[in-house]
């Protein structure tokens, strides 16, 4: 890293100046990204109060995580046979299976060297009863405007 003091200024050289500006301006946006991210993160506890609701409706918003569930409600099936219908690695399976556990989705034990995964209702349960309570909501707001 060049350091100056005051008794060697910097040389502006032709080129030099510029990519100096860009790197400040990458520094500059780093740190607007850093504020932004913290009032997004602020935002989003102060108008969500429930974290698992938000994974919920997070784990569903890919349609191959809204598919495994789906599968694993037939039979209990092994990564690779998860995989399978998909065309993808292992590896991705991997971070699906894991975005939904973290959900609360689906349930993992292991028994040995087996891994077992099966579907868990209780947060579909919890996304449903947030959607009909919004859905009352705008139901009587919508036959208010309609009188």
């Amino acid at each position: 890293m060049l350091q100056c003091t005051m008794k060697d200024p910097p040389r502006f050289v032709k080129g030099v100046g510029d990519s100096f500006r860009a790197a400040a301006n990458t520094l500059g946006n780093r740190r607007r990204l850093d504020l932004k991210r913290h009032l997004s993160i602020s935002n989003h506890a102060a108008n969500y109060n429930d974290d698992s609701l938000s994974a919920t409706f997070h784990a569903l918003a890919n349609p191959t995580r809204r598919a495994i569930p789906a599968r694993l409600a037939e039979s209990e099936a092994k990564m690779g046979a998860l995989a399978e219908p998909f065309a993808m690695s292992l590896p991705a399976i991997s971070k699906h299976l894991k975005v939904l556990e973290n959900a609360g989705l689906i349930r993992h034990t292991v028994d040995g060297r087996v891994h077992h995964r099966r579907p868990a209702p209780e947060p579909l349960d919890d996304a449903t009863g947030w959607i009909r309570e919004r859905r009352e909501f705008w139901q009587k707001t919508f036959n208010q405007l309609a009188r």
